[in-house]
Parts: structure tokens; sequence; C-alpha cells
């Protein structure tokens, strides 16, 4: 797509020029880097929700977090995007300590909470006249930005539905409305909220096709918080274990597949061995927590 503004055209930072990641990267290269953190909710004597929390995710990376329900993975992407503070530790995002809401973040949940009343373009770019600097601009530069809308519709297979409105829409369809809408700002950081987990299989497995392939042409980083295993080691190039309440990471699994990866890739022998390599940790981890009950 050619716009008369650059500042328009759909651009994520690479890390390499093929897009790839650097090898031997470490917490020096990280784009989010958590050290130390903890949160309680409800002040002293409160619950718990991280206990020294400590992870670092590189610049363009796809990495997610797993553990057992309640353990703090929501929690964990609050606080990357500055929507609650911790009472010690440090956070940082971009190289900057986190103080407050993030404007480079874009996130995307399990319900794709699409606005009734406004046509799919319309649901894609609210966040444009939300976050700066693309508020200031969107009333001078509106046919650009539906230009740019109608592109990432047509990334993700939604050629020609601009005009719908949500209720027209299968909810796969709405899902991919949804991921749009986190991208249409060109966010430094996409954190994904079990984004695929109320989606028949089928469903699901292509949506993890869609979003494959957003991540390896513009190489945003990514956090997915997800319960599904397969979903995790299809799509992550580091899968972190979380422990049981409050959450610490136990276990950072390095996925070694080549990327782009065949959805076959989920039925062969290696594959599986390290899905339920993490769902024995996880396993682990749950009985940890009701032995100390």
């Amino acid at each position: 797509m050619t716009t008369r503004n650059s500042s328009l055209a759909l651009k994520w930072p690479r890390d390499a020029a093929d897009g790839t990641l650097s090898a031997g990267a470490d917490a020096a290269d990280a784009f989010v880097r958590m050290s130390g953190v903890n949160l309680t909710y409800g002040g002293p004597g409160g619950i718990a929700a991280v206990d020294d929390l400590t992870l670092s995710v590189r610049k363009g990376e796809f990495a997610a977090v797993v553990g057992p329900s309640g353990c703090g993975k929501s929690t964990l992407m609050k606080l990357a995007t500055g929507l609650v503070i911790p009472q010690a530790g440090s956070i940082e995002v971009d190289g900057a300590p986190v103080t407050g809401p993030l404007n480079i973040v874009g996130m995307a949940f399990q319900n794709p909470s699409l606005l009734p009343w406004r046509q799919v373009l319309g649901n894609i770019m609210l966040p444009l006249e939300i976050v700066s600097p693309h508020r200031q601009r969107l009333k001078r530069d509106r046919a650009e930005y539906v230009a740019k809308a109608e592109a990432i519709l047509n990334l993700v297979g939604l050629e020609g539905f601009g005009s719908k409105f949500p209720w027209q829409l299968s909810g796969g369809m709405q899902q991919r409305c949804n991921l749009c809408r986190a991208l249409i700002h060109e966010p430094g950081l996409l954190m994904l909220d079990e984004p695929f987990g109320a989606l028949d299989a089928f469903t699901r497995e292509e949506l993890w096709g869609v979003i494959r392939d957003l991540h390896q042409a513009k190489r945003f980083t990514v956090i997915l918080v997800t319960h599904d295993l397969r979903e995790a080691v299809y799509l992550a190039d580091r899968v972190f274990v979380m422990s049981s309440r409050p959450g610490r990471v136990l276990v950072e699994r390095q996925i070694p597949f080549e990327r782009p990866r065949p959805i076959d890739l989920t039925f062969t022998g290696e594959f599986n061995d390290i899905v339920h390599e993490l769902r024995g940790t996880i396993a682990e981890a749950r009985a940890d927590k009701v032995a100390m009950v």
C-alpha cells in the first residue's frame, strides 16, 4: 500500500533483514523485562498474585505463558501493559520503565467485544481515535487510515467485509477483526489473552495460521497467555511455565521448530513430546499447591 504520509504505512520493526531473531539474545536485548516483581491485590494481607516474577522477552519474539488456573497469567498481562503497578520489582518495555498504561501495546481477548452499532471498519479503527499520535491525524488523513484498515483486513482474509456489522460475522471472523483492531496502530507489543479459547477446533487452528503469518510478516513482539499447550508450542519461540499462585516462572522452554510451521507439525512425536513435558511441569506445580494447602 502506498500513502503520501509514510508514517501511515504498515511497518513493524524487525530484528534482522530476514525477520529472524538474533541468536544468543539475552536479557540485555529484551523488549519486555520483568525483574523480581511482586503484586498483592487488596494491600497487606490480601491475595498475592505474583511473587519474584522475572522474565524477559526479546524484540520480535513470540512468547507464550502457560500455567495452572489462577497462577497470575492475566496479572502478568496487566503488569506488562502498565494497567497495574507492582509493589516491588521493576518492569521495562522498549527500554523505558513502565509507570502507567502504554500506548505501544495492542491487546486481544477471548471475547472480541466488537461494538454492535459500528461496522467492521469502524471497530478496527477505534484505537486510532484514542492512541496518540493517530488521534491527532485521523481527521486529516482519514482516507489513508481507511486504506490501512482495509489492507489489514486483506491480510487476515476479510477483504470486502469492512461495511459489515459484527452480527453478520461468524465467531472466527469476529476474532480476526479483534486481531486487526489490536494491530491497527502498529504496536510494538501485542498481548493476547486466550484469544482463540472460545472457538471450535478447526476455526482455532485456522486463526493460529493467521497470527502465525502476521507475526512472520511484521515481527512485532507477542506475549500469548493461554491454557492450550498445543497452541503455545505451535505459535511460540519460547514458552514460560508459571507456578501456582503466587505466580513466578518455573521453566523457560525454547521451541526448536523452524518457521513457518505447518499445522501438520502438531501431529508429530517431537511436538507432542514437548506438549507432554509442559503438561507434566504444570501438573507438578498444581500438586505442590495442593500439598501446601
